[in-house]
């Protein structure tokens, strides 16, 4: 299988629930030897992405098949690709589950998380330049 044919997913592995996430997610497709690439947006090459590393942080990206998409979308793009994960998609694919699980995420969860995430930056930040004074 080439890299074109993989499921790609974009992820920020800065931020420790992401990572967290993304990192179970990971394991499994290795472990199981699935067809899933998983690009950390601090250290990818975004061109192809076509998003900033800021547009990137905001929520999950995933490209199949040249098609891109991100939030609860890219979800059930990369569980359909993982067999343990499938019963999941179909759920949060449900008329219904799935408008309430994209308002939820849209506007609640990958917000939230995002904030958190810059905040979290920018108290390392701070107090990285307050060690070397």
């Amino acid at each position: 299988m080439t890299e074109t044919t993989k499921t790609r997913v974009l992820y920020n592995a800065e931020c420790p629930i992401c990572n967290f996430e993304i990192g179970h997610y990971r394991n499994h497709a290795e472990a199981s030897d699935l067809p899933i690439r998983f690009d950390d947006l601090n250290t990818a090459d975004l061109t192809h992405w076509g998003l900033s590393r800021d547009d990137a942080a905001k929520r999950l990206y995933v490209v199949k098949n040249g098609e891109m998409r991100g939030g609860i979308d890219g979800f059930l793009l990369l569980w359909a690709e993982m067999p343990r994960y499938r019963w999941l998609g179909r759920v949060v694919g449900l008329p219904g589950v799935k408008q309430v699980a994209s308002l939820t995420y849209d506007f609640v969860l990958a917000p939230a998380i995002y904030r958190w995430h810059r905040l979290r930056k920018q108290r390392l930040s701070a107090n990285g330049s307050t060690r070397r004074h």
